[in-house]
């Protein structure tokens, strides 16, 4: 997928002259989180709505230089990454310079997530596991292996919660199947999460389970 595209430039960055009031009504006009500032074309950093309305109106971005946050990706960044950017600086906008640091815009988060709306793990039709191991037991390797053994097509796998340490992972398969996909995964040593009307084994466990209450109940 070419980011590039979508690289935004119908706001213009601030200049370290910039009155805060300037750009407190600025964020009032708009949705961003942040909004990006420069210094003759040098991309400085990033200025948090919330620190613009903390600062005294009067006076300049020079004065408040300490809080700009220096987050960016590249042009050429992979959409992932650019994801996990927006992800890790809480941030709707994400600045995009070249290699030469020259600032070339901006990227909006929405854009970059409907890139991922448009995969195949969320636009095509499948089914979802949810999986559970010990984070030094599971590898990828074995999951795909497991779901191609049982002749069906991986769409996608990622670690979706990791937790101590026992990890989760989000499987999803073209639609098929599903049950003996997740007796296998038992067979291996998953703990399976999510729930599923096929599921064989659950049904045996609940019918275990009631001819259990009416043996104690005689």
């Amino acid at each position: 997928m070419n980011t590039a595209e979508y690289i935004i430039n119908d706001v213009r960055p601030f200049n370290l002259e910039t009155m805060v009031s300037e750009v407190q009504n600025t964020f009032n006009n708009l949705t961003y989180s942040h909004l990006p500032v420069y210094n003759e074309g040098t991309y400085l950093g990033c200025i948090s709505e919330t620190d613009a309305h903390c600062f005294e109106s009067d006076k300049t971005l020079l004065e408040v230089q300490y809080a700009l946050e220096g987050f960016f990706v590249r042009e050429n960044t992979n959409w992932l990454d650019v994801l996990e950017a927006f992800a890790q600086h809480s941030s709707n906008i994400m600045p995009v310079l070249n290699e030469e640091q020259e600032y070339l815009g901006y990227f909006e988060l929405g854009d970059i997530m409907n890139l991922f709306s448009e995969t195949p793990f969320l636009h095509e039709a499948g089914g979802i596991i949810i999986i559970e191991k010990g984070v030094n037991d599971y590898s990828f390797s074995e999951i795909c292996q497991i779901v191609e053994s049982n002749d069906a097509r991986l769409l996608g796998v990622f670690v979706s919660h990791m937790e101590n340490d026992l990890i989760q992972a989000t499987v999803k398969i073209a639609p098929t199947g599903i049950n003996t996909i997740v007796q296998t995964f038992r067979r291996y040593g998953y703990n399976i999460v999510s729930q599923h009307a096929e599921d064989t084994y659950l049904d045996s466990l609940k019918a275990r389970s009631k001819y259990l209450d009416k043996y104690l109940n005689m």
